[in-house]
């Protein structure tokens, strides 16, 4: 199962150049980087990153993070996925451009 994060484009940049970030300030603050899921990903967007350009959308296996990766009750009760230790670049399995149209971001096709 494929999860989400949102980056800013600094945020994306710090990633790649080192190999491991702490995540995007919220995720340095809270103590663990946050993740959406694939039907979560544009409320995500909308809430936390309205009209907000530049974004990159990672995709993540679930798998791949083991015991480090943490479903718990968040916005609206649902289960999110938080993971407690540092996103590498080798838990990224694709990234795309994330849009915004000017009313919301767009995400691609076939997420899952």
């Amino acid at each position: 199962m494929l999860i989400y994060k949102i980056f800013r484009a600094e945020e994306w940049a710090a990633l790649q150049n080192q190999g491991a970030t702490d995540g995007a300030p919220i995720d340095v603050a809270d103590g663990f980087v946050h993740f959406s899921t694939a039907e979560q990903a544009a409320e995500t967007a909308a809430k936390h990153f309205a009209g907000v350009e530049g974004l990159t959308l990672l995709a993540c296996e679930v798998d791949a993070m083991g015991d480090d990766l943490k479903w718990e009750v968040s916005r609206g009760d649902a289960l999110f996925p938080h993971l407690y230790r540092q996103i590498r670049m080798s838990d990224v399995v694709w990234s795309r451009p994330l849009p915004f149209d000017g009313a919301a971001h767009r995400f691609p096709e076939g997420m899952t």
